[in-house]
């Protein structure tokens, strides 16, 4: 592993969410075991992140979520003063390909761990795959969240690529008696699936539309599932009879709430947006599963605070998710409506299911690393630079 005391560089792009977390997890690991740390980043992921109060010290660096000319230039040359360091780990796309552009013959040891796939066509894809090519040719190392990245970054010629280790912080538990968080929800007794998600394109939640609409009765709420019967055992009764009521609940922001509140309201959807919350674990106490629509998912901390919380799950099978959640699940390929439908409905209908596919859940949480074996992971990588 790397000397203690040795200068380790995070940088890492505009985030509000998982990549952030990740990097203060990393800089207060790290600061804790003696490292001097050094976070690059814009200033918005300071102020959300903290880390100078985790004992990192933050340099302003202006790095954007898309390409700014003026901006990327002063990052790079903000970068440059990084030389030097034992290891610079920038996270995402872009900020490992500035990175590796400011340090290209400075000798300095630089990783580059891809927290998300490039999905975007046209002129922005073709930019995207020209920032792949940087990394894969400018990195000692690039840690991947799923295997289809891995595969990609060696085609694009990378020399190092391995397996990224990105555990979800634990969610503190709230203490609340799960009826009350029912009444605070006021789902009554209907059969609650949660779904926490940006509300964005690669979310997939016009799926989770598509999905609740054909679970819907008659009168608007959730009735008998049209069309072919559930596969698989049905525990639960017998099959032919009516399901329970479902009531879909969706945490989370995004550009896309207008719209997909607009369809709710038009096709009076059993679906709920509910905003950003802090009491995740709340709701994941109260759901029978957590639905995962996505387009491509790495390593989601939603699926991993599920599983710890020993929640079922139904997702597409994509990304870093088939290997995370194994058994506990019930996977369907992506763009399948048909096959959502299918997974949900024998989860509502299927009482031993659910808690069948609840108890793999809590096995699996219980298996997925955590912050040791995420702090372990990178020191290793780190002292395998030059």
């Amino acid at each position: 592993m790397a000397d203690q005391g040795t200068r380790v560089a995070l940088v890492l792009g505009t985030s509000a969410g998982g990549v952030g977390r990740h990097v203060a997890m990393l800089a207060g690991g790290l600061v804790r075991g003696g490292h001097r740390v050094v976070v690059a980043g814009p200033p918005s992921t300071e102020r959300a992140f903290g880390f100078a109060a985790l004992g990192a010290r933050f340099v302003p660096v202006p790095i954007s979520d898309r390409p700014r000319p003026l901006d990327d230039l002063r990052a790079v040359l903000a970068l440059r003063a990084l030389r030097g360091a034992h290891a610079v780990h920038a996270h995402g796309l872009r900020a490992g390909a500035l990175a590796a552009i400011a340090l290209a013959g400075t000798g300095t040891g630089l990783v580059v761990t891809l927290h998300n796939a490039a999905t975007a066509g046209g002129a922005i894809g073709a930019v995207y795959g020209l920032l792949e090519r940087i990394v894969a040719r400018g990195a000692d190392r690039v840690l991947v969240v799923s295997p289809d990245l891995g595969e990609r970054m060696a085609r694009l010629g990378a020399g190092r690529v391995e397996a990224a280790v990105v555990p979800a912080p634990p969610l503190p538990p709230s203490g609340r008696d799960p009826e009350d968080v029912r009444r605070e929800l006021g789902t009554g007794d209907r059969v609650i699936f949660l779904t926490v998600a940006r509300l964005a394109q690669q979310k997939g939640l016009e799926t989770l539309l598509d999905v609740a609409k054909a679970l819907r009765g008659p009168g608007g709420d959730a009735g008998p599932v049209p069309g072919p019967a559930p596969t698989g055992p049905v525990r639960g009764g017998v099959t032919g009879e009516p399901v329970p009521e479902a009531v879909f609940l969706v945490a989370g922001e995004g550009p896309l709430r207008g719209e997909l509140q607009g369809r709710i309201d038009r096709e009076n959807l059993p679906v709920r947006l509910l905003g950003n919350r802090a009491d995740v674990g709340d709701l994941l106490g109260v759901a029978r599963a957590l639905v995962v629509p996505s387009r491509w998912e790495g390593q989601p901390l939603t699926v991993q605070e599920a599983l710890r919380a020993g929640t079922a799950v139904v997702a597409t099978a994509v990304g870093g998710i088939p290997a995370m959640v194994g058994e506990a699940g019930l996977l369907v390929p992506y763009g399948d409506i048909a096959a959502m439908r299918d997974a949900v409905a024998r989860v509502l209908a299927d009482d031993g299911l659910a808690e069948e596919l609840a108890g793999a859940a809590a096995r699996r949480g219980r298996e997925l690393p955590g912050e040791p074996e995420a702090l372990e992971a990178v020191l290793t990588v780190y002292s395998g630079l030059s």
